[in-house]
């Protein structure tokens, strides 16, 4: 038994094992966060493992779509080993004189692959069944569909080196046929030079999968082994070069649907590129690595800072042109943009707006709504959908033409500026049944297979390839990306610009929408507008204190009126509202200095703050003119705070919870912060403010509906379900209530 164990110890696949864990260990990161993504560990707020598990291309969950995450796994595999054979080889001379030193390396290196893929098909499975709600014949085409991927590119790749190996060994005939490479014995120096200090193999598994004992080398030169493995080394590399043009092209026709491979795929491909670099910086440049690195940030740097590279994504149609008319950002520009005089200009031309929609309401004194929505990506922008559908029904199709103001942030813009698009098309006389569930499917449809595929190929691989919107030229990135499937999920009604919507919105034919963003230079809030909005730049003070408010908030419009402001696309304006770190690249803006902006949720994720000073501004006109204002509130997670507690469960999260405290409880304290404006907000207007609020509540909080640009069948499932829980059930029936008190009022 100790002889068998020993030999297990010194068998070629064991020895590689254990040699990934003593060298390079940062080659196996990949790996971790791959078994992590798949067991639903890694990102798990996030939905990440619905990406690997339940993949999408062409808007379905389908065959074709595992067979292209096959062949990206495939292509990491490969990455991995040839990678791994560059920078071990050195440590097995044995496999030189073997045929297909590759194909011998690849089997015995394949027990992290083999554990990986037989985890992954044990996820798979189950998540299929409980989450895509799959028969098993339908999980069986996923998982044929995944094994031909996967398959096709490994027998292309041990092909190619098959065929490599051929032309090695034509090469070296004539060299191994020289009798001074072979030599009767080695020195004994020769020979401790000739094997690893890291390891002992005694036995490998051949092509077939039998046990064979590895060959004495000690007959044959340095020299020679060296030429072998420098060969097949170049061959290696010649494979990662024509994967990585292969990328290069796909990024030219990603525009094409057949080309937006699923998200999976996508990050896959990242993490194989990822592999070959820092495999290929290891082996070409081995302790010059980390200098070399060092040289390329500063290097890079500095090409930056002086304007040579631009990697920014900008605010598709605005002028970025000329820098001479570019708006200062500082502290002097922005309070001339809100001054007292410019602020009560722009509300008494708000007021017209106000006027304008009193004239379309039946009653003398109509309700007002304003709608507010969470952020939460694909989940809030559904569930938003499915909320206003059903308010649309109880006040027969008379819900828009009631609401003045929408806004809130990222993913519950999306639903609600798609459906106040369906209804302003309804009242162009188009035949649109708003209440239609193929519009709920459409905005809950997948955005992140085009993002990830983009930032792949497009953002990291191609060259830059530009696009125009009105007179102004932009670079295609994977902003662009997810713009254009937005695009196709909304059937085309929002690829306008705000210059569309200004004659609508101003004669109040439709709500106003004000799409919020963060500067991140200091977490002031970029408002954007088609109306002129000064009066929510600041706080509502009485006007003997007003110069004491700096302003907390930007009017887009007004900052940047030498820029072409209204030229800005509808949907860069959803976007820049809808920026989640690091998946979507911030918006760089045209002033002077330049800043970014990024997700609404870093300031206000629920709306309410914009909302209530709306309302506050405003409160002697909704006073003297309405029965009062109703603030509908749509969010995507429960009030108090109970719901995701941070809690110190190891050591670890004991250390980082200092660092982590802000972050984990920073949706509960903006919830605490406006909690205590509604309250003063009722203080001030008593019965002539109402909120009702509606809440996704999951049936189960284990199976609770990801915070990610993609959901799954279940995921979709439950968020229509939430219609029906006791706490909406409650808000509807109040809501139904003040449409009844709003109609018994005296009709005009």
């Amino acid at each position: 038994m100790k002889l068998f164990l020993k030999g297990i110890y010194h068998s070629f696949p064991v020895q590689l094992v254990m040699l990934h864990f003593k060298k390079f260990q940062v080659l196996l990161i990949f790996w971790f966060v791959l078994f992590s993504t798949v067991n639903g560990t890694f990102m798990k707020s996030f939905g990440a493992d619905s990406l690997y598990l339940a993949p999408e291309y062409l808007g379905n969950v389908s065959m074709l779509a595992a067979l292209f995450v096959g062949l990206a796994i495939g292509v990491f595999i490969m990455s991995w080993n040839i990678t791994t054979f560059i920078l071990f080889s050195r440590h097995f001379r044995f496999l030189a004189t073997t045929s297909n030193p590759f194909l011998k390396y690849c089997v015995n290196n394949v027990i992290i692959p083999l554990v990986f893929l037989l985890f992954y098909f044990l996820r798979a499975v189950e998540f299929e069944r409980n989450k895509e709600l799959m028969t098993y014949g339908e999980i069986t085409l996923l998982v044929l569909g995944f094994l031909s991927g996967l398959i096709l590119i490994v027998v292309i790749s041990l092909f190619y080196f098959f065929r490599a190996d051929k032309n090695i060994i034509r090469r070296l005939t004539p060299v191994i046929s020289n009798p001074q490479l072979f030599k009767a014995q080695f020195k004994k120096e020769e020979m401790r030079l000739n094997q690893s200090r890291l390891i002992k193999v005694e036995t490998y598994l051949n092509a077939v999968l039998r046990i064979k004992k590895v060959r004495d080398v000690s007959h044959y030169s340095r020299e020679f082994i060296e030429t072998i493995f420098s060969r097949h080394h170049f061959a290696a590399v010649v494979s990662i070069f024509i994967a990585f043009i292969g990328l290069i092209i796909m990024g030219f026709w990603l525009d094409s649907p057949l080309f937006q491979l699923p998200a999976a795929s996508g990050i896959t491909l990242f993490f194989a590129i990822l592999i070959a670099v820092s495999g290929a910086f290891s082996y070409f440049l081995q302790s010059w690595s980390i200098p070399f690195l060092v040289m390329l940030f500063v290097v890079t740097n500095v090409l930056y800072r002086y304007e040579i590279i631009d990697p920014s994504n900008k605010a598709y149609g605005l002028n970025y042109k000329n820098k001479a008319e570019r708006p200062l950002y500082d502290s002097d520009n922005l309070l001339s943009l809100c001054t007292p005089e410019k602020m009560e200009h722009d509300k008494q031309q708000f007021i017209s707006i106000l006027e304008n929609w009193k004239k379309k309401q039946a009653e003398a004194k109509p309700l007002m709504f304003v709608i507010t929505t969470s952020g939460g990506g694909n989940r809030s922008a559904t569930y938003t959908m499915n909320v206003l559908q059903h308010l649309d029904s109880m006040t027969h199709g008379d819900l828009m033409n009631k609401t003045v103001l929408i806004t809130g942030a990222s993913g519950g813009m999306l639903g609600a500026t798609y459906f106040r698009e369906l209804c302003r098309e309804r009242s162009a006389g188009k035949p649109i049944n708003v209440q239609d569930k193929m519009y709920l499917n459409d905005i809950s449809n997948d955005l992140l297979n085009p993002l990830f595929t983009s930032f792949v190929a497009r953002d990291l691989a191609a060259p830059a390839q530009r696009f125009k919107v009105g007179p102004y030229e932009y670079i295609k990135d994977r902003g662009y990306a997810f713009e254009q499937k937005l695009n196709a999920n909304t059937r085309g009604m929002l690829n306008k610009q705000l210059k569309d919507w200004y004659e609508d919105e101003k004669n109040a034919r439709i709500p106003l929408m004000l799409f919020n963003s963060v500067v991140t230079r200091d977490g002031r809030k970029m408002v954007i507008s088609t109306q002129p909005i000064s009066f929510l730049m600041r706080p509502a003070y009485d006007s003997i204190h007003l110069t004491d408010a700096d302003p907390d908030a930007v009017d887009y419009q007004a900052l940047f009126a030498k820029q072409d402001p209204l030229n800005l696309r509808m949907l860069t304006a959803m976007r820049m509202n809808a920026t989640f770190p690091y998946v979507l690249p911030n918006v760089w803006l045209p002033s002077e200095p330049v800043v970014d902006v990024m997700d609404a949720g870093l300031r206000d994720n629920y709306g309410q703050e914009t909302a209530l000073r709306f309302i506050q501004v405003f409160q002697q006109w909704i006073r003297d003119n309405t029965a009062g204002v109703v603030l509908i509130h749509i969010r995507d997670r429960k009030t108090g705070g109970w719901e995701h507690p941070y809690e110190a469960t190891n050591i670890t999260e004991l250390a980082t919870k200092p660092m982590l405290l802000l972050e984990y409880n920073w949706y509960k304290m903006q919830e605490y912060s406006q909690n205590d404006m509604m309250g003063l907000a009722q203080s001030i207007l008593g019965s002539y403010f109402n909120n009702v609020t509606f809440v996704y509540v999951p049936e189960k909080n284990e199976a609770r509906a990801a915070l990610n640009f993609h959901l799954t069948k279940s995921e979709k499932k439950d968020i229509a379900s939430a219609l029906s829980s006791p706490g909406n059930q409650q808000a509807f029936s109040k809501f139904g209530q003040l449409i009844k008190t709003s109609h018994s009022l005296t009709i005009r």
